[in-house]
């Protein structure tokens, strides 16, 4: 018996998050290092006591960029 399996591609588009205060822009495949956020990490992910880079706003400050 021969089982054929077909895999659909999926294509994911991450998700960038922009500051409102700054214009810092948040993107999944860099993280934050600096801040202890490690590449790879999505947006819904980081701790709430998280802070932009840039400017020290809050992660709620943040909005979803489709640029």
């Amino acid at each position: 018996m021969v089982r054929t399996i077909t895999c659909a591609a999926v294509e994911t588009t991450k998700q960038l998050y922009i500051c409102g205060s700054c214009g810092f822009i948040y993107d999944p495949d860099e993280g934050d290092p600096d801040g202890g956020i490690p590449p790879g990490t999505a947006f819904d992910e980081i701790p709430d006591d998280w802070f932009c880079p840039v400017c020290g706003a809050r992660k709620a400050d943040f909005e979803p960029y489709d640029g």
